[in-house]
């Protein structure tokens, strides 16, 4: 019998937006750079999107496709729950779609060593690990670490009182994706001691009794009774030790002489104890391997997290915020400094402020309001040095660096008064060559020596937009340009008279019919709305066989992954 493939299946999966790669517009009145260089690692083209998340994730996806070195997200929690900043109580089926649409792009952003990091709770968190094994690779599941987001029991919970949310970790290439070691903590260097003195520096005392129970060399031991590593050993005092019953010496009677030959056995104060070796901090791993455990003593807990955005609009409190110590570690573990950092559920910016504190290059993408009541204020304040909260003393931050406000262009094409889809009257020509680009996979780059080369795919073809309609004429003279030395020219223009197969170093193409079909047009906003959901008798979604497109329950009404709303509220 053939093995069936599990998958997560929900109403609607099939239904997928056809995306516009929109361009982004800059807009140097919000954006904001420190007045001067204050270190050598300053950034200044850090990017903060405002508009439509997936849209934008879209528009990065030609420019800095395999270039992010990781990503933080933390999506809307889909609890039911109404937020000040955006409605979290979104059916499963519809929540898991716009998950899956925007962790696709995310997944082509990624460098092959990078990493995706999500925060969410136990409402979605399984579905989502399940999801994103099917977009990763279930050999790319990192860890599911817990953080313990508050610091008391809520008594008045039903059931138990949520002292936790999950942070899912998933890698590009798990065989690429190499963590960096965490910081010694006080604490573990605190059990290295010196009591007798050694010129070495810090030791620790370590067991050296092994188990016979389990492993190698149990399994040996088992099958033939008989170990080398029992043996006795004379201590200073005269005294025998041997090892206790199920148990072995870890190292050969010749390894034992040679370290304590060197002094790396310890007998105690008086020379009576049994040996233990002697452990020396100067030899130990210049760092720590991350657990997955982070309690808020470490981390941070919501309140901190609250409290760190209160300096930047106390009058509207961000909801969900995550504290700078919680990214901290998530960009520590995950990043070195001038790597790229992405978060495309900006939120209050906790992750651009962290980032851009740490010496890290980043993008945020916000949909809300907040982006401007929030986000932008916190930034100000980093770039400034006036923002000593958060980790800015741990990383000893004191300003500088700078970002580029940009917000989504308008769609492209727009129906005029007869249903017909012409350029949107809002575009200008460099605009409209830059869109076209974008649509026909070409690198938007204009040329000061040629009129006609507003962009290139190689180093031989490139691309030429106009609103003229071209004479054969101005066809003839294009080509002349261009030449006959294996460079060839696409050119984009509202219409053409003559024959356009004649020029064999041209292709013409007119605007709009070009990209008509090329994707959907007039959508600004692939968020949720939550009047329009499946139909409440929709069957949860679940672990299951792949099911045939026939088996979808009849009367079901499928999922518009285009709906209008509010999914880019942002979690932090």
């Amino acid at each position: 019998m053939a093995k069936q493939k599990l998958e997560l299946t929900w109403i609607g999966k099939d239904a997928r937006p056809k995306l516009e790669p929109r361009i982004l517009l800059g807009d140097p009145e919000k954006s904001y750079h420190a007045k001067h260089r204050v270190t050598s690692a300053d950034f200044f083209d850090n990017q903060l999107i405002f508009g439509d998340n997936l849209l934008a994730l879209k528009a990065l996806e030609q420019e800095y496709a395999g270039k992010v070195k990781c990503v933080f997200i933390d999506p809307p929690y889909n609890t039911g729950s109404a937020f000040a900043h955006y409605d979290d109580g979104v059916e499963h089926s519809i929540w898991l779609s716009l998950m899956r649409d925007r962790l696709e792009i995310i997944r082509r952003l990624m460098a092959e060593d990078g990493s995706l990091w999500i925060t969410i709770d136990d409402n979605e968190a399984h579905y989502l690990k399940v999801l994103c094994d099917e977009i990763f690779g279930r050999a790319n599941f990192i860890a599911n670490v817990i953080w313990q987001k508050v610091y008391a029991p809520k008594n008045a919970a039903r059931y138990f009182s949520t002292d936790h949310d999950h942070v899912l970790v998933f890698s590009k290439n798990a065989e690429k994706w190499i963590p960096n070691p965490l910081p010694r903590t006080e604490k573990q260097n605190s059990n290295y001691k010196n009591v007798d003195n050694d010129p070495r520096g810090l030791w620790r005392s370590d067991n050296l009794l092994a188990s016979l129970t389990g492993g190698q060399r149990g399994a040996q031991f088992a099958k033939s009774g008989f170990s080398k590593d029992i043996y006795e050993i004379v201590g200073p005092t005269g005294k025998v030790f041997t090892p206790r019953s199920g148990t072995s010496w870890r190292v050969s009677k010749e390894k034992f002489l040679e370290l304590d030959a060197q002094k790396r056995i310890w007998w105690g104060k008086d020379g009576s104890n049994g040996p233990a070796l002697k452990r020396f901090l100067s030899e130990t791993k210049d760092g720590r391997v991350p657990q997955t455990l982070w309690p808020f003593d470490e981390v941070g807990h919501t309140q901190d997290a609250k409290k760190e955005i209160t300096i930047f609009n106390e009058q509207a409190i961000f909801s969900t915020p995550k504290p700078e110590f919680l990214l901290k570690r998530v960009v520590e573990i995950a990043t070195n400094p001038g790597d790229l950092v992405l978060d495309s559920f900006a939120g209050s910016g906790t992750t651009g402020a962290v980032a851009h504190k740490m010496g890290r290059r980043w993008i945020m993408i916000e949909l809300g309001e907040h982006c401007h009541t929030h986000i932008i204020p916190r930034l100000k304040k980093v770039i400034d040095g006036e923002d000593q909260g958060g980790i800015s003393q741990a990383v000893n931050w004191k300003g500088g660096g700078g970002f580029r406000y940009y917000r989504l262009a308008p769609s492209l094409l727009q129906q005029d008064r007869w249903g017909q889809w012409v350029i949107n009257k809002d575009y200008n020509a460099e605009m409209l060559a830059a869109a076209i680009c974008k649509l026909e996979g070409f690198t938007y780059a204009p040329s000061d020596a040629h009129y006609w080369q507003h962009g290139k795919s190689t180093e031989n073809d490139f691309i030429y937009v106009t609103t003229q309609s071209l004479t054969p004429e101005q066809l003839q003279a294009l080509s002349d340009e261009v030449g006959e030395k294996e460079r060839s020219l696409l050119v984009c223009c509202s219409a053409f008279r003559g024959d356009a197969n004649r020029y064999p170093n041209l292709t013409v193409k007119k605007i709009p019919k070009m990209v008509l079909s090329s994707c959907e047009w007039g959508h600004d906003d692939y968020s949720l709305n939550v009047e329009n959901l499946p139909m409440a008798s929709s069957p949860e979604p679940a672990v299951t066989a792949a099911a045939p497109a026939s088996s979808v329950r009849k009367g079901a009404k499928a999922v518009d992954a285009g709906q209008a709303g509010l999914f880019d509220g942002g979690g932090e």
